[in-house]
């Protein structure tokens, strides 16, 4: 059986698979439409990261295609339907980079309050703003606010709690009077009132209808002024002007974004040179921990994938 592997992936895994089946790894396949297209004639599996795009029909070009690996949770470059249609079993990587994502959280959540750690060239030139830098805000005690609480959500909030957050949390999908709540030492919310209430706002939703831009002009509004706002899920669920425009009014206390309504992001964005912004390219949820996590979770569900449809 063949396996095609259209982005990178952790060279153990892809050499575990290898040992029992017919492998195509080219981490820049994605780039090459046409020669992937080409590539998956034959393929019985194909392993994606987020760039590329299981469409209906890149699906109709492998007509023996049953598995596709995802090396990663989100599923919004993957016709889900088109693959229910056709009995292509989609395996996500579900919590194996949560903890990846959720000290990126944390981490971004510090230096955006404490406001302190881009004077390194000022500091190195002889000046020394002490005054203007003394008035940075510490992570405990604060509330953190999670909109959605999924395994990702989860780890976030449990992380929070550890360095002495109190943890709010909104999902559509879980009512405020779950016991999840509790056990999870957390307090459920509806989404008007955790913006109204957390410091720290972070998104952890898929891409879908009813997400896309759910941090919009309305919604940035109910949020405290001097608030942060983290997006590590999906682009298009925060509407980048507007959180442009909030940091240049000073109606947000900052924001971390690592993924976009488009991406790579175009020149001349608007979101160049906005203040108390920190920019990341979709890396929140890959480190050299979680990226073996991943590919070895999904090389291993592959295969079983596979091996059970012999």
């Amino acid at each position: 059986m063949r396996i095609v592997i259209s982005e990178f992936m952790d060279e153990r895994a892809v050499a575990m698979l290898a040992t029992r089946f017919d492998i195509h790894y080219d981490a820049s396949l994605v780039e090459r439409e046409a020669e992937l297209r080409q590539s998956l004639a034959s393929a019985d599996a194909l392993i994606v990261r987020n760039r590329t795009q299981v469409t209906a029909e890149l699906i109709d070009a492998a007509p023996k295609l049953c598995v596709v690996g995802r090396l990663g949770v989100g599923l919004d470059n993957i016709d889900s339907p088109a693959c229910a249609a056709r009995g292509i079993t989609v395996i996500p990587a579900t919590g194996a980079n949560a903890q990846a994502v959720a000290e990126y959280v944390i981490a971004a959540a510090m230096v955006l309050l404490r406001g302190a750690y881009g004077s390194t060239p000022a500091v190195a030139n002889g000046e020394w703003p002490r005054n203007v830098l003394s008035e940075g805000r510490e992570l405990s005690g604060k509330t953190l606010g999670l909109i959605g609480f999924g395994s990702i959500g989860r780890v976030t909030g449990r992380l929070g709690g550890l360095v002495g957050m109190r943890v709010v949390g909104f999902d559509a999908n879980l009512p405020v009077t779950s016991p999840v709540w509790d056990e999870e030492a957390a307090s459920g919310r509806t989404l008007d009132q955790l913006l109204a209430e957390a410091d720290v706002v972070s998104l952890h939703v898929p891409l879908t209808p009813e997400t896309r831009s759910l941090l919009d002009v309305t919604n940035l509004a109910k949020m405290k002024r001097d608030a942060i706002l983290i997006n590590t899920a999906r682009g298009g669920v925060v509407d980048e002007v507007a959180v442009a425009n909030a940091l240049r009014a000073g109606k947000l206390g900052g924001a971390a974004l690592d993924v976009f309504d488009r991406e790579p992001l175009g020149a001349g964005s608007l979101l160049a040179h906005c203040p108390r912004l920190l920019l990341t390219p979709h890396i929140a949820g890959v480190t050299r921990e979680s990226n073996v996590r991943v590919s070895m979770l999904i090389a291993e569900r592959v295969a079983a994938a596979l091996s059970a449809r012999k």
